[in-house]
């Protein structure tokens, strides 16, 4: 008589860590978030987001970071925070000389 295998204890999926996956395109010169996933380690996570962000071979590149690993700025402080570049009147080209012969700008 065989025994069957105990399967070993895994993790609950809530333990896992978040990562943000982003993929670079074949067309692309960046990285564009497409979206989150749970993943028990590093390895996993960018396996299982070539299996679910680039199923028809889109991709060139794929960047898997954990969601407590980015600094972000948070969208209720976004006038404070970004307030003191208009005070710097220089960093707008309104006092700049633009030649006659530079098109598109």
């Amino acid at each position: 008589m065989s025994e069957t295998p105990t399967p070993a204890p895994e993790s609950p999926r809530g333990s896992w860590p978040l990562y943000e996956i982003f993929v670079r395109g074949k067309r692309g010169l960046n990285h564009v978030h497409v979206g989150s996933l749970r993943a028990a380690d590093d390895r996993m996570a960018l396996l299982n987001a070539r299996d679910l962000y680039t199923r028809r071979n889109e991709g060139v590149s794929i960047w898997a970071v954990r969601s407590t690993d980015i600094a972000a700025s948070a969208p209720d402080e976004k006038d404070p925070f970004f307030a003191p570049s208009g005070d710097k009147v220089y960093r707008h080209p309104t006092f700049y000389d633009i030649p006659e012969d530079v098109p598109h700008i």
